[in-house]
């Protein structure tokens, strides 16, 4: 794994290259067009395709990305005031943070953004890519931090919404784990002079279940939810702005 985040450093460089063009005359799978016809999730395991007509049509570095699962993809449908100002919406529905690493580059990166907030958790403590351990999660989490570092992105590490349960996994009880991930990246985000975002203080019960009114499942947020969130969003951003034009 030390190679591999090595590799990233070396590769991920401010001056971000130009991409190989597709060589004339050649019969591969390679192609300018690879999302044509669509791919199904096989093919396309961390989603390349679901941004990449949209990521071409971003003419100016955004302010912000938000990159994350379904909690950060169903924030700019259901609450979109938060994305008029610059900040872009990178929420792939379902994901584990190692499917978001394997998109950062291209949903994140070359954008160019003045920030980023990476939110993920959520799926892995589900296990929707199968088991994980907190060593997998904490290995993608910083691949994510490096590559945004490594290319001038300030980083917001935003908290990992409270769930008592998962309606799609009868039986799990995941509380305790949310709390441990989340004092892993309350601490990460101090060691490394990163913004953190504390969304699951503002919305955890004494359990450590979503509180009552800010979802409809316990697990994805709804309007009032978000409107919980936004403020939280905001701080964060503007304070890693602050950081940024502190280098």
């Amino acid at each position: 794994m030390r190679a591999w985040l090595a590799l990233v450093a070396l590769t991920a460089t401010p001056a971000l290259a130009q991409a190989p063009a597709s060589a004339a005359g050649a019969t591969t799978a390679m192609t300018e067009t690879p999302c044509t016809p669509p791919r199904n999730a096989d093919q396309d395991w961390p989603a390349l395709c679901h941004y990449r007509d949209a990521n071409h049509a971003v003419d100016k570095p955004p302010r912000a990305v938000l990159i994350g699962d379904s909690i950060t993809e169903f924030w700019l449908p259901t609450a979109p005031a938060l994305f008029a100002d610059g900040i872009v919406d990178r929420g792939v529905s379902g994901q584990t943070s190692t499917q978001i690493m394997a998109r950062f580059y291209q949903d994140v990166v070359r954008l160019n953004p003045h920030v980023v907030q990476i939110m993920c958790g959520t799926n892995d403590v589900a296990g929707n890519t199968g088991p994980s351990s907190p060593e997998d999660y904490a290995n993608a989490v910083l691949a994510m931090i490096d590559m945004a570092r490594a290319n001038n992105i300030a980083v917001v590490l935003g908290s990992i919404l409270p769930a008592g349960a998962f309606t799609w996994r009868p039986g799990y009880r995941p509380a305790a784990q949310i709390v441990a991930l989340n004092a892993w990246l309350r601490d990460l985000a101090k060691q490394r002079g990163l913004v953190y975002a504390d969304y699951y203080s503002a919305m955890a019960d004494p359990a450590g279940a979503m509180k009552p009114g800010l979802s409809a499942d316990g697990v994805h947020p709804n309007a009032a939810g978000y409107a919980l969130m936004e403020p939280i969003a905001r701080a964060a951003i503007a304070e890693a702005e602050q950081h940024a034009g502190a280098r």
